[in-house]
């Protein structure tokens, strides 16, 4: 089909299904990449339209469309959606029984259902890969595709075993999808998922509405206080992040004391329980919501007018994506880090508590050994008393080595031409080298802390935009704008900061 009769195409299915008068930029060339057979990787913010590329480009391709993501909430909003235009959808997750399961996944392969979403953890049971083999796929979408990169800022090594589902399905056409990448993140996306010559869509990093300041303390009881008073004026409804479950209570104690109510977030609690926290956060029901980074993937609330974080976070990679839940109805919002130079060093440590140390490697290698040809990443968890997902991490280390080949069901093969010990050495450096990564990511937000220059221009060049300060809407900017009356003239003039 010729290009102007596919973006024809693309503009009616847009208004008659969706109800959309127009496409938002990079939208169509996204759609009529993936028409056309060609893979994609599409970066914009939450809130600028990615459901509706694939919801688009799934409606004019033939077969169905297997949408991997990760938040079974947000799954269910996409069926609804779907529905409400006559496509049907279906979910498989742990939420739901196995039997519901089963007959979502009998109705797919036999072609009843347009839209698939599947939790990238069941893409590891062999009968939810076998039945999708079965299908006719027309499109491949992960949406919360940063979750895939190791040196992403929510990694999951359950996304890491999605390439080798995609090519145990003959490869369809894939596209990947996020609200925020770096270039280093995009292209282990890229590379992870296999992506054949991908069409790169990046757009609409610039949050402009979104206020940005760091506000520099000397001890934690100042940094505290800093952060009461500052909660007190502040407009609502808004986000506390904290680095631990630990300084979540703390904080939330703290308002509590000065008569400042909100609710608590974190994984700790039990699933219901974060979900109707959640829900009373996203119906108004609580203004201020204490959380850490397990909270905010999929949450599109509008109205956010601040996102403060009393611990800073380890990457710009996870700020930007958590500040870039505010605002998103174009009114002014803040963020605001609370930073003292001694929060570095904690969060260096609790970085390098979760990454692979050498000894992991070689107790998973040893045990792989002795399993033999029973040798899967359960059978591994059960001897080793490590969690699947350690597991996991660690065999995709030693998979990158050429150790190991892993399906994407979990089962384990020993290559024979490579010495299994010699490979845990290997991806034991690789392992230091990651730690060195982390530590280099942590630096760039230490520098963002310590920045005297535009933090704007800062953040968006840190992700490949070419904005050039003054953006006149931090708090370094609005430093280096402000205006003092000179006694030596009697008359008033603007003074630069030193950017130095």
């Amino acid at each position: 089909m010729p290009i102007d009769q596919i973006s024809t195409k693309i503009r009616r299915i847009a208004r008659e299904n969706l109800n959309f008068s127009s496409l938002r930029p990079g939208q169509e060339e996204a759609i009529r990449a993936l028409v056309r057979g060609r893979d994609a990787l599409v970066v914009q913010p939450t809130g600028s339209g990615k459901s509706a590329i694939y919801q688009i480009a799934g409606l004019m391709t033939t077969g169905a469309a297997v949408v991997v993501s990760p938040l079974i909430a947000l799954q269910h909003d996409q069926i609804d959606a779907l529905e409400s235009i006559q496509a049907e959808a279906g979910a498989v997750n742990s939420h739901q029984r196995v039997t519901e399961n089963r007959d979502v996944l009998e109705k797919a392969e036999s072609g009843e259902i347009d839209f698939l979403f599947l939790a990238p953890e069941q893409l590891r049971k062999p009968e939810t890969l076998e039945r999708l083999k079965n299908m006719e796929i027309g499109l491949f979408a992960v949406d919360e595709a940063h979750c895939i990169s190791e040196w992403g800022h929510d990694f999951r090594p359950d996304y890491l075993g999605l390439g080798k589902v995609i090519e145990e399905l003959n490869h369809p056409t894939v596209v990947a999808l996020t609200a925020t990448a770096s270039p280093e993140v995009r292209d282990e996306i890229v590379s992870r998922l296999h992506l054949q010559n991908p069409q790169i869509l990046v757009s609409g990093f610039d949050r402009p509405n979104i206020h940005l300041e760091v506000h520099h303390s000397t001890s934690i009881a100042e940094k505290q206080e800093a952060l009461l008073s500052r909660v007190r004026w502040a407009k609502t409804p808004g986000i506390i992040y904290c680095g631990t479950r630990k300084g979540c209570e703390e904080v939330q104690r703290n308002l509590t004391e000065a008569d400042v109510s909100g609710v608590v977030y974190h994984a700790g609690l039990r699933p219901k329980e974060r979900a109707a926290i959640q829900d009373k956060f996203m119906n108004d029901g609580a203004e201020i919501i204490v959380a850490t980074n397990a909270f905010g993937m999929g949450i599109d609330k509008p109205d956010i007018r601040f996102v403060f974080h009393f611990d800073i976070p380890e990457s710009l990679d996870a700020y930007y994506q958590q500040i870039g839940r505010a605002g998103r109805d174009e009114e002014r919002s803040d963020a605001v880090l609370f930073y003292r130079p001694e929060d570095i060093g904690l969060r260096k440590f609790q970085t390098s508590r979760g990454s692979m140390i050498p000894q992991r490697v070689k107790q998973i290698a040893e045990t792989i050994r002795s399993l033999g040809s029973n040798a899967s990443v359960d059978a591994v968890a059960r001897e080793t008393g490590l969690s699947a997902r350690q597991v996991t991490n660690t065999l995709r280390h030693l998979e990158d080595t050429g150790a190991i080949t892993l399906s994407a069901s979990g089962e384990l093969e020993l290559v024979e031409a490579r010495d299994l010990f010699e490979a845990s050495e290997t991806a034991s450096e690789r392992s230091k080298r990651h730690k060195e990564r982390l530590k280099a990511r942590l630096q760039k937000m230490q520098m963002y802390a310590d920045l005297h220059s535009c933090r704007r221009e800062f953040l968006l060049q840190y992700f490949g935009d070419s904005f050039t300060g003054n953006c006149g809407n931090c708090d370094n900017c609005e430093r280096a704008g402000e205006q003092f009356i000179d006694p030596s003239v009697g008359t008033r003039r603007e003074v630069m900061a030193d950017t130095a």
